[in-house]
């Protein structure tokens, strides 16, 4: 993928190594990096995913669940739209190797997903169950004032 340029003339790379420079001493700051970077190219698997360690790192499971869906939403557009820009030639191709290959079932409903998106969808269940155990941690709390 070729290195964007950003408004300020950084590219991708040159901001990324900051923000990660920036995550040791003043991870708010990183994380504003990360989200421009976002902005100027959704596509930046690195990005999300470091937006989800620092989020981790904070125990901030609400916003690291938030980039996490986000990250899966664009990249499901993504591939939707890449599927179809194909010919139909290449369409059908395709589709007789996923069965050849039991990649469908027998509908054709693809059995895995591509990545990072089915990296990012067993990440999701990590956080949610760790949101669950937080949240009776919470109503103890509440419950003894």
């Amino acid at each position: 993928m070729p290195d964007a340029e950003i408004e300020n003339g950084a590219s991708i790379n040159e901001l990324t190594s900051q923000a990660m420079e920036a995550e040791k001493t003043d991870p708010s700051s990183a994380i504003e990096i990360y989200n421009g970077i976002l902005k100027t190219d959704p596509l930046q698997i690195r990005a999300y995913d470091r937006l989800m360690i620092i989020y981790r790192q904070g125990k901030n499971y609400k916003k690291e669940l938030s980039v996490i869906n986000s990250g899966i939403k664009t990249f499901e557009k993504f591939y939707k739209e890449q599927s179809a820009k194909r010919s139909k030639k290449i369409s059908e191709i395709s589709e007789k190797l996923n069965k050849a290959f039991h990649l469908v079932d027998k509908k054709g409903n693809a059995l895995y997903n591509p990545e990072p998106i089915d990296r990012w969808q067993r990440r999701r269940e990590t956080v949610e169950k760790k949101m669950e155990k937080a949240q009776p941690k919470v109503n103890r709390k509440s419950s003894k004032s």
